[in-house]
């Protein structure tokens, strides 16, 4: 079976995503039944990101802008991505999230210190 447009972008979608493993990450089925989404819903170092795909040059529909506005009007990150260059913005995202995340584990761990007492877990 030949891949769609938008197929060849969510499938460079879902590799980037890979390689960053995010821990939650949902490919909605729509079904007619429930609250309309977008594409995939993505919590990555604690930020949520929404990505709708889109064959190159297509818009979302208006429904999907609703979701778009609804997300954004909750300090979401909303893509919409039809190009590899979509792809790319995408993955400086990832990057600079996990960075920041990584940064603030380092000096969460500064801050504790070594052996300061029996509870070293992780920073809540």
């Amino acid at each position: 079976m030949a891949v769609t447009p938008e197929g060849k972008i969510k499938k460079l979608v879902k590799a980037v995503l890979a390689k960053y493993n995010p821990r939650y990450e949902y490919w909605p089925v729509p079904g007619g039944y429930g609250a309309s989404s977008l594409d995939c819903l993505v919590c990555y170092h604690g930020w949520f990101i929404a990505i709708e795909t889109k064959a190159p040059g297509k818009k979302p529909t208006p429904r999907q802008e609703l979701c778009i506005d609804e997300i954004k009007q909750a300090h979401g990150t909303v893509l919409v991505i039809d190009s590899e260059e979509g792809c790319r913005e995408l993955e400086r995202r990832l990057e600079w999230i996990k960075n920041v995340a990584d940064n603030y584990q380092r000096q969460a761990q500064a801050d504790r210190g070594a052996g300061d007492g029996p509870n070293q877990g992780p920073v809540p």
